[in-house]
């Protein structure tokens, strides 16, 4: 570990000692919060995992909104998700929740305030805190972490990606594990352990499409491609959470004619960030995010049940 990665790491333990001594304390919202997160930053399914838990619980006639940050927007404050909107009001992962579940996405860089205004305009009801798991000055009924196959080895920023050191899983109730990771390989102390099986879905793909996308791990996408038996011509990437421009499809069309790609392919997250922009790229296939929960109503049973008893003694995490 470099100096850099040492001094951040240390900077982390402060602050999480801070919070675990109760020198700085989390405020806690009238309704349940189950906060969703991981320790890397970006591309370990934390959008396709609040929409898979959120279909859950509306399977179960359980009230509930999502509470984010709204990473990339340009607006300031806690605001309500208009799904018509566009990723510059909003951010386009709170977007993509919104269209997705069809409940109320708040966004706001305190999400606290962000779920007080949820309450007063719905009452009191469970909140989803979208990458919540850093946010610690909310308090949490459930803490789900999601854990990929780079977080074991990776090492902490700004020489790696990891936002906490791997010791870190001890503070969540629930690890939501990849195919690639056994639970072995965490210091696990008493952690549920949940699998998840993650695919994409294709609808349609033109024949040798170019695909594209602007996440924050591409090469996963074009390997889900391929797995899914989609051979792409070209592939292109940007940076994470990109915002399109007349240019950037300018450089796209071009690589489809250089190619002889029969049309492009991207994801729903790049789909909103396209915008208008997309009536340039036909055909254009959008390929979703498919992702189920192993043994889903068991999961989801003990995660309701920490919770009721959580509540009924007045403990929060």
């Amino acid at each position: 570990m470099n100096l850099l990665s040492a001094l951040f790491g240390a900077g982390v333990n402060a602050r999480n000692a801070f919070y675990d001594r109760g020198a700085l304390r989390a405020r806690r919202l009238p309704g349940p919060t189950i906060s969703v997160g991981n320790l890397s930053v970006g591309g370990a399914g934390k959008t396709p995992f609040v929409i898979l838990l959120g279909e859950l619980l509306q399977a179960r006639g359980i009230a509930f909104d999502v509470l984010s940050r709204g990473y990339g927007r340009s607006s300031r404050g806690v605001a309500f998700v208009d799904p018509k909107g566009t990723p510059r009001d909003f951010g386009d992962e709170p977007l993509l929740i919104a269209r997705r579940l069809g409940v109320p996405v708040v966004v706001g860089e305190d999400r606290y305030a962000a779920g007080l205004i949820a309450e007063q305009k719905f009452g009191p009801r469970m909140h989803l805190l979208d990458d919540g798991f850093q946010h610690r000055s909310l308090a949490r009924d459930f803490d789900i972490v999601l854990i990929n196959g780079d977080d074991v080895h990776d090492q902490l920023l700004p020489s790696g990606r990891l936002r906490e050191p791997l010791a870190s899983v001890r503070r969540a109730d629930a690890v939501v594990l990849s195919s690639a990771v056994k639970p072995e390989d965490l210091p696990l102390n008493k952690q549920l352990v949940w699998r998840t099986k993650r695919d994409i879905v294709l609808r349609d793909p033109p024949p040798v499409p170019v695909a594209f996308c602007a996440i924050a791990r591409p090469k996963q996408f074009f390997l889900q491609l391929r797995f899914a038996g989609c051979e792409p011509a070209a592939e292109a990437s940007f940076r994470d959470h990109h915002a399109y421009t007349p240019s950037d499809v300018h450089d796209l069309l071009q690589l489809r004619q250089r190619c002889q790609g029969g049309g492009f392919i991207t994801t729903e997250k790049d789909a909103i960030n396209l915008g208008e922009l997309k009536s340039q790229l036909q055909p254009l296939a959008v390929a979703p995010v498919k992702m189920e929960l192993v043994d889903a109503p068991a999961a989801l049973d003990r995660m309701l049940a920490v919770i009721a008893e959580r509540q009924s003694r007045g403990q929060i995490a």
